[in-house]
């Protein structure tokens, strides 16, 4: 049991993962220092956009949830 929910929280941080880096916020590394001008403005998202946030916030709480039980088996 404990090993098939390890595997389950595997599976749902490389989903995590990839949501994540799949999400485009001020064009990467030229945000940080400066370079995208055009990121000052807010916006709503739309879309494909909003689905992937969305997913992201469910594939975290579940992620999070799993995480929990992981540890409460163990101990």
């Amino acid at each position: 049991m404990i090993k098939a929910i390890t595997i389950l929280q595997i599976i749902f941080a490389i989903i995590l993962t990839t949501l994540i880096l799949i999400q485009n916020k001020e064009g990467g590394l030229s945000g940080v220092f400066g370079g995208a001008q055009s990121g000052n403005v807010y916006r709503t998202k739309r879309g494909m956009e909003k689905t992937i946030a969305i997913l992201t916030i469910i594939f975290a709480i579940i992620f999070l949830g799993i995480s929990f039980v992981n540890i409460w088996l163990q101990a």
